[in-house]
């Protein structure tokens, strides 16, 4: 069965082609509920057939990566989060001199995450469809 894409308010029957979504988080993990709701928004993409997924931690966002986070019981948990969208195949980078300035070394990191850099988040943002910032 043939895909409908949405255009404006017509349907066409094209087929969707793949998707290359990058998202920037800026914000620390918890304080505000700014990266949480940009991985909800990244969790449910990769849910979707064709969609490719980039994540780029760079700020506080850097926090976000860290490595065993204990929350409450109940309360969200962006560690769980991000393991869920790099399970899905998303590339997940980390700000190098992000991490540098808050002394988050490259073993404190999540697996499925990895240091990057300002130059590949330029590569990433060339060759992305859709660039979301939060």
């Amino acid at each position: 069965m043939q895909r409908m894409a949405r255009t404006g308010q017509k349907l066409t029957g094209r087929r969707r082609t793949v998707g290359k979504t990058l998202f920037i988080l800026n914000d620390p993990p918890y304080g505000n509920e700014r990266s949480y709701n940009a991985l909800r928004l990244a969790l449910s993409l990769s849910k979707r057939e064709g969609e490719e997924l980039r994540v780029f931690l760079m700020g506080d966002a850097a926090g976000c990566a860290k490595a065993d986070q204990q929350t409450p019981q109940g309360y969200y948990n962006i560690e769980r989060m991000l393991r869920a969208i790099a399970n899905r195949k998303a590339e997940i980078g980390v700000c190098g001199t992000c991490m540098d300035a808050r002394g988050i070394a490259a073993d404190e990191l999540m697996e499925g995450t990895r240091r990057s850099s300002l130059d590949e988040l330029t590569e990433w943002t060339l060759q992305a469809d859709r660039v979301l910032v939060f």
